[in-house]
């Protein structure tokens, strides 16, 4: 009578493994021994490590993760206040400006000091500062045809925008501030107020400084302030 043949030696399946020891979480309660026999590659050099070890690694790993993201979260909370913080002091000192002369010269030296742009311009047309008794001061421009359509140029149909500003055009457009050799850049924004009332333009001579990928959401927002104080700061309310 012959043997019958040994039945092949199975091998278990990694993924029903897996999937058993995930439904069995307290499987090693009692067998503690069994983790530290375990071994897995280590995740930064050849070779394995105990289970223990690399559940140590992976943590700290985390942890370190947790705490990038936090100080991330951190940093940009402290940006935000101290933006608002400069914003904040930007408006109140443009509100507390006199008349019309005194709001250019505020605005020029807020964004200086506080917002790092060396070079602002305030074009607005003849209308409003025909009944002023003495000619607009810098950063104030009378808007005429050659430089409205330059500005309008540059703004390219769009309401608020960042491009590069050619020696050139710094010369034309902030004829009060030294014009660099090289290109630099610019923020410009539409003045409105039911009616058009000029442009703000907001340069300096670092390229990169405004760029054309930037938002213009504080630019704009300048721009409205600017606009609604140039109206109410008229001689008929001196």
């Amino acid at each position: 009578m012959s043997r019958a043949a040994p039945e092949p030696r199975k091998t278990l399946d990694p993924d029903r493994v897996a999937e058993w020891l995930a439904t069995h979480p307290d499987f090693f309660v009692g067998r503690e021994g069994l983790l530290q026999q375990l071994r897995v590659p280590h995740p930064e050099a050849r070779g394995a490590t105990s289970l223990l070890e690399r559940l140590v690694h992976d943590l700290r790993t985390r942890a370190e993760q947790a705490e990038w993201r936090l100080e991330q979260l951190l940093e940009s909370a402290r940006h935000n206040e101290a933006q608002y913080r400069r914003t904040r002091e930007l408006v109140l000192a443009l509100a507390e400006a006199p008349d019309r002369d005194a709001l250019g010269q505020a605005l020029a030296t807020q964004l200086a000091e506080h917002f790092a742009t060396p070079a602002v311009a305030l074009w607005c047309p003849a209308s409003l500062t025909d009944d002023e008794p003495r000619p607009p001061q810098p950063p104030r421009q009378v808007l005429d045809e050659h430089a409205g359509s330059r500005l309008a140029a540059l703004l390219d149909g769009r309401a608020s925008r960042c491009t590069r500003l050619t020696p050139t055009d710094w010369k034309r457009l902030l004829p009060h501030v030294g014009a660099p050799r090289r290109s630099g850049s610019c923020a410009i924004t539409r003045l409105t107020l039911g009616e058009p009332l000029g442009y703000l333009v907001l340069a300096s001579p670092d390229p990169d400084h405004f760029r054309a990928s930037m938002d213009t959401l504080f630019t704009e927002y300048v721009g409205e302030v600017v606009a609604r104080l140039l109206m109410r700061l008229g001689p008929h309310h001196d």
